[in-house]
C-alpha cells in the first residue's frame, strides 16, 4: 500500500507547496481533490496546467487519485450541491459533466482512479426516483469513464443517500459496473458499521480502489487527529497487507488545514509506527 494524504488537507497552500510538502515527508501518494485553487477544472488553461501537473507528480514519485469532494465548487451558495440526485435535470448535467471534466483530467495526469459519492437530493423525491437519478447518472459517468481508460470508485459517506455497505450494496444490486468499485473511508466504517474495518475491508477487499483513512467515534462523522478517536488501527493495516492491498492509504482531514504541515508529518509519523 501507498500512504498519501488528501489536498483538502492543505486548504490554505498552493497545489505546488502541498505537493512539495507531501512528497518530503515521506507521503508516496496524494488524493487530489479539485477545486477553486486546487487545480480548478474549469480553468481556461486546464491543459496546460494537467500538462504541468503530471510532470510534477513524476518528478515527486506521487501516485494520484482525483477526489471530486469540494464542497462550494458547482454552487457558492449550497454546499455539495448540485449532485447527481438533484430535482433539476440541469442541476444533474452540472454534475455529470463536472465528473466527467474529472475523468479527463485523470487521464491526463496518468491516474486510474476517480472517486465520487452519492450526494443528497435537493426536493421530496420518493426512494425510488432517488435510485433512478443516480442509476442514470452512473450509466453516463461509467461510459464515459470506460472510454477514457479511468475507474470510478465509489465512496459511501455519512450524511448522504449512499451511506453505508448495505446502500452500497443495493447500488450493486441495481447498477453493478466493471469501471464501478470503492473507496472505503476506514473513518466511516468505523462510525456507521456494526462489524469491524477489518472484517469489512476482507468482506470487499476484490472492490477495494481506493481508501481514506482518520480517526473517528462511533455515530460520530468528525474526521479527527490519529489517537483522538476510537479506532484501533494495527489490526486494520494488518487487515490491508493480509488482502495484499497496492493502491493508496490516504489521510483525509481537511479540518485540520490551518496547520497541514504539522498534521501531516504527525499522520505519517503514527501510520509508519506502526510497522515498527
Amino acid at each position: 500500500m501507498k500512504l498519501g494524504y488528501n489536498t483538502n488537507g492543505f486548504a490554505f497552500h498552493e497545489l505546488d507547496q502541498a505537493l512539495e510538502i507531501i512528497s518530503a515527508l515521506g507521503y508516496r501518494s496524494v488524493a487530489l481533490t479539485l477545486d477553486t485553487h486546487h487545480l480548478n477544472p474549469f480553468a481556461d488553461d486546464l491543459e496546460g496546467r494537467c500538462e504541468a501537473l503530471r510532470q510534477r507528480l513524476e518528478e515527486l514519485q506521487l501516485g494520484c487519485v482525483v477526489e471530486t469532494g469540494s464542497r462550494f465548487l458547482l454552487d457558492p451558495w449550497r454546499k455539495h450541491q448540485p449532485t447527481l440526485l438533484s430535482a433539476a435535470f440541469e442541476g444533474r448535467e452540472r454534475r455529470i459533466r463536472f465528473l466527467a471534466r474529472s475523468i479527463d483530467i485523470a487521464e491526463r495526469l496518468g491516474c486510474e482512479i476517480v472517486s465520487l459519492w452519492s450526494g443528497q437530493p435537493d426536493d421530496d423525491a420518493t426512494t425510488e426516483e432517488i435510485w433512478e437519478r443516480l442509476v442514470a447518472g452512473l450509466e453516463d459517468v461509467t461510459r464515459y469513464a470506460g472510454e477514457h481508460n479511468v475507474r470510478i470508485a465509489f465512496e459511501p459517506e455519512p450524511g448522504m443517500f449512499i451511506d453505508t455497505m448495505a446502500s452500497y450494496r443495493e447500488l450493486l444490486d441495481r447498477f453493478d459496473h466493471p469501471r464501478l468499485g470503492l473507496t472505503l473511508d476506514l473513518g466511516h466504517v468505523h462510525c456507521l458499521e456494526s462489524d469491524s474495518i477489518p472484517d469489512v475491508i476482507s468482506e470487499w477487499r476484490d472492490r477495494i480502489w481506493n481508501i481514506h483513512i482518520e480517526d473517528m467515534r462511533k455515530r460520530v462523522h468528525e474526521h479527527l487527529m490519529f489517537g483522538d478517536g476510537e479506532i484501533d488501527f494495527p489490526p486494520v493495516l494488518r487487515a490491508l497487507e493480509k488482502i495484499d492491498y497496492s493502491g493508496g492509504v490516504h489521510v483525509e482531514l481537511s479540518r485540520h488545514a490551518h496547520m497541514a504541515p504539522q498534521i501531516a508529518r504527525e499522520s505519517l509519523a503514527f501510520l509508519t509506527s506502526l510497522n515498527n
